[in-house]
């Protein structure tokens, strides 16, 4: 069968009742004409790789800061992961691949330097002035802080994007009301949240070796790893410590999507109401995209061994603090000086405040700068690329 060109078409042939097509999108904030060869999707995703906060990702940190080596997984390498995750999934359950795509390539826009560490430190500086969440952030980017076009800000991303970006594991309130009664999330956002976990679950676990914080002894410990070992020896036999570990997180992430898009369909067509529509998506009480309960169970054990051995390792610990004090820092003395601000940075005082202007600043700053600018500010005799 020859698919058509036109994207619109294609989707009608593709998708399941059940996704979002392009032709069905709330549109975007400010109007705009369409193009014919790219649908609404696919312009979001575009927009969001030529982003400046898409590259900055390259240099923020996922559980390891960058200096601590080239090969480990970065914001920006996390995205492209889950992303891929993500679109394997929603091809097999036929739901609007270029819609998830795009909301996995945004989702970790909002992340401050020094990841969840960082975030916490920005949360805490902003406690009486309107909060930090680097969902609700993300949003700010897309929304405003990112400036590529003469007629408005941000990227102008379609709704459906939007509201996937701030509804990431959770529901936000206030300024968000637009996206506060609209049901479920759509089935494409769901399956961008679990393809996250998953992907950064079994990622760590790789990562947690490669650094020698996690021993192999240890990765045995996890139930999920150690059945996908077992299936790598049984088919190759005795391999490298690294083959091993390579082989079993591919072997885990196959069985997982497995499990993910069986159980999935299995809710689609169970209960009294199938899924059958977008508005029964969005009237839905229970998740739709979900693990098999076992499989639930399973992956709730690797992750509190990940809290326990790998995020709460001592190195990783002091990774984080270091981050905060660096944080700290800096958004104390601009708040004590203003005038240290860059001026595109401080002219934007007037509008939103000098705590929130501060706090985009350093929110979009990558681990390695934030660390320069702390070592200009703070330590003599210092351009920010060390000593001289």
């Amino acid at each position: 069968m020859t698919l058509p060109l036109d994207p619109h078409q294609r989707e009608a042939l593709l998708l399941a009742p059940y996704a979002q097509s392009s032709v069905e999108s709330r549109g975007r904030r400010h109007d705009e004409p369409e193009t014919g060869h790219r649908s609404i999707y696919q312009r979001d995703r575009d927009r969001i790789v030529h982003s400046t906060a898409f590259r900055r990702l390259e240099y923020k940190t996922q559980v390891f800061v960058n200096h601590e080596g080239d090969h480990y997984r970065t914001r920006l390498t996390h995205s492209l992961e889950v992303a891929q995750i993500s679109r394997s999934v929603a091809r097999l359950l036929s739901l609007n691949e270029d819609l998830v795509e795009a909301i996995a390539l945004s989702h970790d826009l909002g992340h401050p330097p020094y990841g969840h560490a960082g975030e916490e430190e920005l949360a805490h500086r902003m406690r009486d002035h309107g909060g930090f969440n680097h969902n609700r952030h993300c949003l700010r980017i897309v929304d405003a802080l990112e400036w590529r076009y003469p007629r408005f800000p941000g990227l102008n991303l379609s709704w459906e994007v939007r509201e996937a970006i701030v509804r990431h594991y959770g529901h936000f309130e206030g300024e968000l009301a637009e996206f506060a009664s609209q049901g479920a999330p759509l089935l494409e956002a769901q399956v961008v949240d679990i393809g996250d976990s998953l992907a950064y679950d079994n990622h760590d676990l790789d990562d947690g070796f490669r650094s020698g914080f996690l021993t192999l002894d240890e990765l045995f410990e996890v139930e999920l790893f150690a059945e996908a070992a077992a299936q790598v020896r049984e088919e190759h036999g005795d391999l490298s410590d690294r083959m091993l570990i390579t082989r079993a997180v591919s072997n885990l992430i196959h069985s997982e999507i497995l499990d993910l898009v069986a159980e999935t369909r299995r809710r689609l067509k169970s209960g009294s109401q199938p899924i059958d529509s977008i508005e029964a998506v969005r009237g839905a009480t229970e998740p739709v995209v979900a693990f098999s309960a076992p499989m639930q169970k399973k992956k709730r054990a690797m992750q509190e061994f990940l809290y326990a051995r790998l995020y709460r390792h001592y190195r990783c610990q002091r990774m984080a603090e270091k981050g905060k004090r660096f944080l700290g820092a800096l958004f104390g003395e601009y708040l004590r000086e203003p005038g240290q601000l860059p001026p595109l940075h401080l002219a934007r005082a007037e509008e939103v405040g000098l705590e929130r202007t501060i706090c985009d600043y350093l929110a979009g700053m990558t681990d390695r700068y934030c660390l320069q600018e702390y070592q200009r500010l703070f330590i003599p005799f210092t351009d920010g690329a060390g000593p001289r």
